[in-house]
């Protein structure tokens, strides 16, 4: 269970709940977010629509996103609504709190390998990376993408490094990145095809060379796609850039007017 930085949440939040009972009058959920904190769903502010029974719009076990219309701190209750979440909202809550659970549940097994409870677990990692970076998993993705600098930079202790990133990259597939420049390159003289041709094979030559997966097509002569994939960005951008160094050279041997924007992704 993902262990809850504060104990009640603010009014106007948005939380992961899941419908524990039905009633007439309304539903109870637990909070997902808040170590199963219960809270009530009246009736009322179950659906915008006409319904018959709450049955209709929800039931036992299901998980929904709501949000916290009324926290009552010295009783600990929090009553909640459905029909206030937009449909954008709930899905965007649900893609993040699977995110979240999974990236929470990666630290709980390196804590567990590392003998610390789950209090340390999230006071020195979770709590951490999400302060640094906004976004728990965000960081874990970073952390494989970039190594345990990630962590360093987040101040989560040195411990806990290498068990981390070793146990992210059993979970979670590097991100690929792209690193695209838009080519011009004409020549206007009577075998210029063949010239620009060779600048072309040039840059595919030097990106083959080197094992690196691209994309080269025109995008309507005289202009041209260079694209650059890999799951680190700096790698990527320096075989890009590389890449044009070699088609430009080339370029200004055979007398071919060649330019590289690179393009903002």
């Amino acid at each position: 269970m993902v262990l809850p930085r504060k104990e009640l949440p603010d009014e106007g939040e948005l939380l992961v709940a899941t419908v524990v009972e039905i009633h007439d009058f309304g539903a109870y959920v637990t909070l997902d977010e808040y170590g199963g904190l219960r809270a009530f769903l009246p009736w009322s502010e179950v659906s915008s629509k006409w319904f018959r029974s709450i049955r209709e719009v929800i039931r036992e076990g299901q998980k929904i996103v709501v949000k916290a219309i009324r926290v009552n701190k010295p009783k600990k209750e929090v009553d909640v609504s459905l029909k206030r979440v937009a449909d954008s909202d709930k899905q965007r809550k649900m893609l993040w709190w699977k995110r979240y659970s999974k990236a929470c549940k990666i630290v709980e097994m390196v804590a567990e390998k590392l003998g610390k409870d789950l209090k340390s677990a999230y006071s020195e990692v979770v709590w951490r990376l999400e302060d640094h970076y906004g976004d728990l998993m965000y960081a874990l993705e970073e952390a494989v993408s970039r190594g345990s600098a990630v962590f360093e930079e987040a101040g989560v202790p040195e411990e806990w490094h290498e068990p981390l990133l070793e146990e992210a990259k059993k979970h979670i597939k590097p991100r690929e990145v792209v690193v695209r420049y838009k080519l011009t390159i004409r020549a206007l003289t009577p075998d210029g095809v063949d010239r620009i041709k060779k600048c072309l094979e040039a840059i595919a030559a030097y990106l083959d060379s080197n094992n690196v997966r691209y994309r080269l097509y025109v995008a309507g002569a005289p202009k041209y796609v260079l694209e650059v994939y890999s799951d680190d960005y700096k790698v990527a951008e320096k075989y890009a850039e590389e890449a044009i160094k070699t088609g430009s050279e080339e370029a200004k041997n055979l007398g071919v007017e060649f330019s590289a924007e690179r393009e903002k992704t």
